[in-house]
């Protein structure tokens, strides 16, 4: 039986990962790597660690003392930590990693990562490839279709995510009639887009997009409860996601939340906008 190292963020998608891999025969080493991960995790894998992000020697360390060939990378784990005190102490791997970057971009930080464990031998999948029926065709995926404005909206939304992507800055735009409320930066989506519907008194749209250069070993963008949460607080009505390439967490209960507070959601393609 083939082992996979399974570093977790917050979020259900780790959940739906270990449960992915086991149906297909792995053995499941997950390591939670922040506080907050989904409790269902646990008995989801056939081994549970909780160790610190910014433990990466010890991360290393025990992904070898299991054998592990294979590893994925995924949920949430915000850049945030990096600047909060007491949040991430970091051990000697660590600060050798963090000093030898050129900037803190998300893709540089996660390069660097990456390089590391293949230098140790081990492989980082392509985070889809367990989860492939996360990724949305494009459509109207709730029973509310958008208004015109709307519409107009999500497209705007759409190619202004796509280009806060290229520049490795987020991928999440709050807008309203056209215009940027909020941008995602180090705060991640939540508190953009609480903070874009604070700013547009409600009636926002979301969009949500991979960066042109996505690379899909990590950072893979995603929608769930929790973002549907966050949307209902900031009076968001509706949200577009980039097609094939955002993963739809939670589906069921994620569209159930959705047609509940009447909120439209969209998956739509680049080509689309042309």
């Amino acid at each position: 039986m083939e082992t996979l190292g399974l570093l977790a963020g917050i979020g259900h998608l780790p959940v739906d990962v270990a449960q992915s891999a086991k149906k297909l025969g792995y053995k499941v080493v997950a390591i939670a790597v922040v506080a907050d991960t989904d409790p269902e995790l646990p008995e989801n894998a056939d081994v549970f660690y909780t160790i610190n992000v910014g433990k990466v020697g010890k991360i290393l360390q025990t992904l070898k003392q299991h054998d592990v060939k294979n590893v994925t990378m995924i949920g949430k784990v915000t850049k945030e930590v990096l600047y909060k005190n007491g949040v991430m102490i970091p051990d000697l791997t660590t600060i050798r990693v963090l000093a030898s970057l050129p900037d803190r971009k998300d893709d540089t930080i996660m390069n660097a990562i990456v390089k590391l464990i293949e230098d140790e031998g081990m492989h980082v999948m392509d985070q889809t490839v367990l989860i492939q029926p996360l990724l949305p065709e494009p459509g109207v995926l709730t029973k509310r279709k958008p208004t015109e404005q709307e519409w107009e909206d999500m497209r705007f939304g759409f190619r202004m995510a796509k280009e806060l992507g290229r520049l490795d800055i987020g991928q999440t735009v709050v807008v309203k009639n056209r215009a940027v409320m909020a941008l995602e930066a180090i705060e991640g989506t939540d508190a953009c887009i609480l903070r874009g519907g604070f700013l547009g008194k409600g009636g926002v749209v979301v969009a949500k997009t991979a960066k042109p250069a996505q690379d899909n070993r990590f950072d893979m963008p995603s929608v769930g409860t929790t973002t549907l949460t966050s949307m209902i607080h900031a009076g968001a009505t509706g949200i577009v996601i980039e097609a094939g390439r955002t993963l739809l967490v939670d589906r069921k209960r994620t569209l159930a939340m959705a047609e509940e507070k009447g909120i439209t959601i969209v998956s739509m393609s680049e080509s689309e906008l042309v």
